[in-house]
């Protein structure tokens, strides 16, 4: 039995492909969890590229894709998934903001349809199968192994944030969203309570949040004091801000390490085994 993370995009808004992002990563996020025998993906930005050239090499047949919410960056990696492609593939793409919108599926196939790109969705191969579901619904995933829970995050048009539970322990997805200064997101404390590794929106610093009040993001700081409202024992800072070249991440890194030991940075390639 085993449960691992592994980072295959960790940049927000826009992929920042530049020698002054290599350090910590210049993809958009996409997340990899192997719970046992199951695959899970959280978002299809631009790192799930790699991931999906990864999966093929590995045999991968099948998995579930985990939508935070559809804003380009977390899906315009997916019409590069490569194993879409395969006839012998199978997967399960869940979304929580778009039950009353159309659905998911509709959502990617425009993203796909002309002029934006010249394969249509149902040309794909695989085996792909839409899962809308509300914010804030529990389900499960691995034959009932691996226990879901959701919940609704403050962002524009919508997001969803993902806590997994599989063998003890557990891991939460919880990017986009934008936090009320003094006012903790109850919503996230009753998700991220006694997780063993939470992963946060911190695209911004306290100090640059007061300009981007409205546009949906937070910020490391509210990440490590709602971690530490919810006994959490890790923080991954996540969804870095594509202005944070290299220099300004270590020096981050460095501050957050030095306000609360539980923090870490995510980094492309970064891998965790939570068992």
């Amino acid at each position: 039995m085993s449960f691992k993370v592994k980072f295959w995009g960790v940049r927000g808004s826009i992929a920042t492909p530049s020698a002054r992002h290599i350090g910590f990563g210049g993809n958009t996020s996409c997340v990899e969890v192997k719970a046992g025998s199951e695959t899970i993906i959280f978002d299809a930005g631009t790192g799930i590229r790699n991931l999906g050239h990864w999966l093929l090499k590995r045999g991968v047949r099948q998995g579930s894709l985990l939508l935070s919410h559809t804003h380009w960056d977390h899906i315009n990696g997916f019409p590069f998934f490569s194993p879409a492609f395969k006839p012998d593939r199978h997967f399960l793409i869940h979304a929580g903001h778009l039950i009353d919108k159309g659905g998911i599926g509709n959502v990617l196939a425009s993203q796909m349809a002309q002029p934006f790109f010249p394969v249509p969705l149902e040309k794909m191969g695989a085996r792909i199968e839409s899962v809308d579901f509300r914010a804030g619904d529990s389900f499960s995933l691995g034959n009932g192994s691996i226990r879901v829970r959701t919940t609704p995050l403050n962002h524009p048009d919508g997001a969803t944030a993902y806590r997994l539970d599989f063998g003890g322990k557990s891991l939460c997805y919880v990017t986009d969203t934008e936090h009320v200064p003094g006012k903790p997101d109850q919503n996230i404390l009753g998700l991220i309570e006694g997780a063993d590794l939470v992963i946060y929106d911190s695209t911004y610093t306290d100090a640059e949040y007061e300009k981007h009040v409205g546009w949906g993001h937070s910020t490391w700081q509210e990440g490590v004091r709602l971690c530490r409202m919810a006994n959490v024992k890790t923080l991954a800072i996540f969804h870095h801000d594509p202005d944070h070249e290299d220099l300004f991440m270590e020096a981050l890194e460095a501050e957050a390490r030095q306000l609360w030991s539980g923090t870490l940075v995510a980094r492309e390639n970064m891998r965790i085994n939570l068992l």
